[in-house]
């Protein structure tokens, strides 16, 4: 408690020369007793002894020593003095001597004592300040009041401050702003916009500071349309636009991504200061205008505008994202001239800018010089640098020091270190996230759910996603993306529907991610077309990566056209667009339009990788252009420089065994730099199967299942080539090889989708409840086919038993039971579309064409290998396949 002896004394006169003393020494301590009957504030140990030797405090001193006449007004003036030098400590102890004295009898040195303590954040001297003024009738006062309100609210006491504002008979503006300012400082915005309406009613006009409060609160808190608002009133109000004032609304705009705003103002101001330009250029680098935020900076120079800390963290932030090196290295010159090498942000930004330019040796380098004031931003930062520059290993290894030295990891550190995936493991990180309480955050969650995506292991991400406690869209996104990449399209659809029901926005990557898991095999052809309408609506169907992926979906479930029209649209286009367009006319046997959007990509000098020539090989294969695929090999490695891996193999062999060329394709085979793969001997004996070459499909099997012994098809295949050449027995001993190895042949699905639901058949299948209708329209089918001179083909039926029965056989594969099915489920002329597991016999692909020219349908079957578009008796594999 305080208590004030009303009148100054001859005592105070004696205890003078004493303060004369402390202010020489101020680390002597005050004692907390009573004192000649003066109750003292008790000394707090939160206020600091420092150095009385500094410039000003010991100019001040001097001064004061050198007064002859000592009197009241001579502390009041140090007071002040240590206050405007922002030497808390010093003022805070003359106070506390002064009150002892008797000599704070006004409410200039109990304000100016208020002002200090919030400065400082001394809550105990503030809390016995307040209980004073209080005590002895200051609080009423404007002056004190309105330190009283700014003091409590600096010292997170907002109840009391709102107390002391409206226990105050008299306020003015300044009052009303401490407290409209508190509350934008506590994050309270709507109830400093309060404050500020309530100065409006009760005729309180607003000065530059309280409007200045106003639009940073708005800025920081994502209302540029409430600020717009304010901004408005001020133009009405004819109000001036003094600096603090224009300085906010350039810092409200440009945090609103409304630059040309920020622009005006700035443009418009009389005289700019030094905020001035550092929040322009500031909401230049937070909106991505770099390069113009380098070009006012060196207009800033040319004004001689003075060069804070603040200007060259925020101009090598600017360098970094351009990745400007040699600006950087002029910046840090500036820098070592200017004196501000030592400072901790400048050099962190350093250091960033380095890492960012590629430069880790730089960051380093930088990163030692900071030995002593290194924190967990700077190692971070180190982190994330060496994850991002290709080295992950350097990573792990600082993380590990990291933690040797004791440093506390914070969120960001985790975010970074899960990026460094294969060289640290998720499953060690989790454990560690779990233990320091960073499971719940947004962004740790979301870098180990992309951890755990990435390293394949979906089920384990949906764990870590279920338990994020705030999803943003990005671990929404990261959580489709691994649907997505694992082919689960209800997986992907089913988060999809998750995201849209808790009213999160989708972005482009949302739909990115959705697209591609509806390109999936199982995945509906509508629920494609219904995210692609989403898309539409939300305005990101013209996002690149939006309009790449529905090229890709589109081609995928059969609809060539419609992916075409959207490639065509494409004013932007990317790799992946070409490459989608590409293998989508491949995979669908129009091999020359394939080639002719190579051939616009040559022409437009897009650079080409190696799915490009995927894409073309195939188109070549799947079309028997034997000459053209062998060209294409050929630039592909001597003029794209694209060094040929396993696919590209595999795409020249399947080319060569598909013309009939086995002895060349196993001459191509040996050549090869690398042992051949799975890949390569499954294309050389599926060759093998239709040409039905028993000699080079046993090297071919023997191969593929050394290499993948539980993979069904090298069997299945090996005998079937036996069942179509006659040799029975080596089929049943290959079925005995299944059967011994426990190797269960993958059985021959067909699904087709009808009014938004999918029905699968398998050969024979008489589960479906419609099955009678279906096999009474097969019966009706096959006696029109026969009219139109079809004959079955009966080597495609690989048993040893009667023609007539393996016409039956042939009569009940899963591709006719779904499209006589199709045929009596849809209206007469609509397309039918079907799904096939394995690959098309060559029976059932005449009987196809057949079903397509009688039925007058147009009819496309997605077998494991390609697209069939059958159409008036045509296909367009044109028999080739």
């Amino acid at each position: 408690m305080i208590l004030f002896r009303p009148h100054y004394n001859r005592l105070a006169e004696v205890k003078f020369r004493q303060a004369s003393i402390f202010l020489r020494h101020p680390q002597i301590l005050f004692e907390t007793q009573n004192l000649y009957h003066f109750h003292g504030l008790a000394y707090d140990p939160q206020i600091p002894s420092s150095d009385a030797k500094s410039k000003v405090g010991y100019n001040a001193h001097q001064l004061f020593d050198e007064r002859p006449e000592r009197n009241v007004d001579i502390y009041h003036q140090l007071l002040f003095e240590y206050s405007r030098s922002n030497k808390n400590a010093e003022a805070l102890n003359l106070f506390l001597d002064m009150h002892r004295l008797g000599l704070v009898d006004n409410g200039s040195s109990l304000s100016c004592a208020l002002k200090v303590s919030g400065v400082s954040n001394n809550k105990t001297v503030g809390k016995q300040l307040h209980c004073h003024c209080i005590k002895s009738g200051f609080a009423v006062d404007v002056s004190v009041g309105t330190s009283l309100v700014d003091m409590n609210m600096k010292c997170d006491n907002v109840k009391d401050a709102k107390r002391a504002f409206d226990e105050m008979e008299v306020k003015n503006v300044v009052t009303w702003t401490s407290l409209l300012s508190g509350y934008v400082q506590q994050g309270l915005v709507e109830e400093a916009l309060q404050v500020f309406t309530r100065m409006g009613t009760e005729g309180i006009k607003p000065n530059p500071f309280t409007y200045a409060a106003v639009f940073g609160a708005l800025s920081d808190y994502d209302m540029i349309a409430k600020g717009s608002q304010v901004h408005a009133e001020v133009i009405k109000n004819g109000s001036k636009f003094y600096n603090p004032v224009s300085n906010s609304l350039i810092n409200m705009y440009a945090k609103s991504g409304m630059v040309q705003e920020a622009r005006d103002i700035f443009s418009g101001m009389e005289s700019k200061d030094v905020v001035s330009w550092n929040g322009m250029i500031a909401g230049l680098v937070a909106n991505g205008l770099d390069r113009e935020a380098l070009e006012l900076f060196q207009n800033m120079r040319f004004e001689g505008i003075l060069l804070t800390r603040l200007i060259y963290a925020t101009i090598i932030k600017a360098c970094a994202s351009i990745k400007e090196f040699s600006l950087v290295r002029q910046l840090q010159c500036q820098v070592l001239k200017s004196g501000f090498d030592f400072d901790l942000t400048i050099r962190t930004s350093l250091m960033v800018a380095y890492s960012k330019c590629g430069d880790m040796d730089g960051s380093f380098k930088m990163f030692e010089t900071m030995r002593k004031s290194q924190n967990v931003i700077s190692w971070t930062a180190m982190i994330s640098g060496y994850s991002q520059n290709g080295g992950k290993e350097k990573a792990a290894y600082i993380f590990l020091d990291m933690n040797r030295m004791g440093i506390r990891l914070n969120d960001f550190t985790y975010s970074a270190i899960l990026t460094a995936h294969p060289c640290v493991s998720p499953y060690q990180l989790h454990t560690h996230i779990v233990k320091t309480n960073y499971l719940g955050s947004p962004n740790v969650g979301t870098a180990l759910l992309d951890a755990y995506i990435k390293a394949g292991n979906v089920i384990e991400g949906a764990k870590v996603f279920e338990n994020i406690s705030q999803k943003d869209i990005v671990a929404w996104s990261v959580m489709l993306a691994g649907y997505a990449q694992e082919g689960n399209a209800e997986g992907a659809i089913n988060v999809y529907r998750q995201l849209s029901k808790e009213g999160i926005c989708p972005n482009e990557y949302t739909f990115s991610s959705v697209i591609n898991s509806c390109a999936a095999p199982e995945a509906a052809v509508e629920q494609g077309k219904q995210v692609h309408a989403s898309s539409i609506k939300f305005a990101y169907n013209n996002f690149l990566c939006v309009n790449s992926a529905l090229v890709t979906m589109y081609s995928k479930k059969g609809n060539i056209d419609s992916a075409n029209k959207l490639f065509k649209r494409q004013e932007e286009r990317d790799l992946v667009s070409w490459n989608s367009m590409i293998s989508g006319y491949a995979q669908h046997g129009y091999a020359h339009k394939a080639l002719e959007v190579f051939e616009e990509m040559r022409r437009k000098n897009v650079e080409m990788d190696g799915i490009t020539f995927v894409g073309v090989i195939s188109a070549c294969t799947h079309a028997g252009l034997l000459e053209e695929g062998q060209k294409y090999f050929d630039q592909m490695v001597n003029e794209h420089h694209v060094y040929p891996t396993m696919e590209h193999y595999a795409c020249m062999v399947d080319l060569y065994s598909r013309a009939g060329m086995l002895e060349k394709a196993m001459h191509f085979i040996d050549k090869m730099p690398f042992p051949a793969g799975a890949t390569v001997w499954r294309s050389l004996l599926g060759a093998c199967h239709v040409r039905r070459n028993a000699d080079v499909g046993k090297v071919a099997a023997e191969n593929l299942i050394s290499i993948e012994p539980k993979d069904s098809s090298a069997y299945v295949l090996l005998s079937n080539i036996y069942a179509a050449t006659g040799n029975w027995k080596e089929r049943a001993e290959v079925r005995k090889l299944m059967d011994l190895r426990k190797v269960k042949k993958e059985a021959g699905y067909s699904w087709i989708e009808v009014k938004n639901k999918t029905y699968s058949f398998l050969a024979g299948d008489r589960s479906h409840p419609l099955s009678d209708h279906i096999y009474a329209k097969l019966e009706e089918l096959s006696t029109r086919l026969k009219d139109a001179g079809y004959s079955p083909d009966t080597t495609y039926v690989l048993h040893d038993v009667e023609d007539e029965h393996k016409e039956t056989i042939l009569s009940k594969h899963s591709e006719r039971l779904a499209i006589a099915f199709g045929l009596l489920a849809t209206p007469p002329g609509t397309p039918i579309q079907i799904v096939k597991n394995l690959r098309v016999c060559g029976d059932c692909h005449a009987v196809i064409k057949l079903i397509s020219k009688i039925e007058g349908r147009e009819i496309t079957v997605r077998d494991s290998n390609r697209f069939h578009h059958f159409k008036g008796g045509l296909c367009s594999c044109g028999d080739f396949w």
